[in-house]
């Protein structure tokens, strides 16, 4: 059985809050634009691609790091 923080383990819950943070901050965004923010929803939302386009990444590091000895 893994340690409870083994590498993998620390680096998938890392990943979890990335992807927690990263609806958050979807949430927050849309109150914005809602009161009429647009460009501030628009910086937002760039940085919130630049996340969904690593999240990917992340995850294939994830399993490729699991099935590792």
């Amino acid at each position: 059985m893994p340690s409870e923080y083994s590498l993998s383990d620390v680096l998938e819950r890392m990943y979890q809050n990335q992807l927690a943070l990263e609806a958050a901050l979807m949430e927050l965004t849309l109150q914005v634009e809602a009161q009429g923010h647009a460009e501030v929803g628009d910086n937002v939302r760039g940085a919130l691609y630049t996340i969904g386009e690593n999240a990917g990444h992340i995850k294939q590091g994830l399993a490729r790091l699991k099935t590792l000895p």
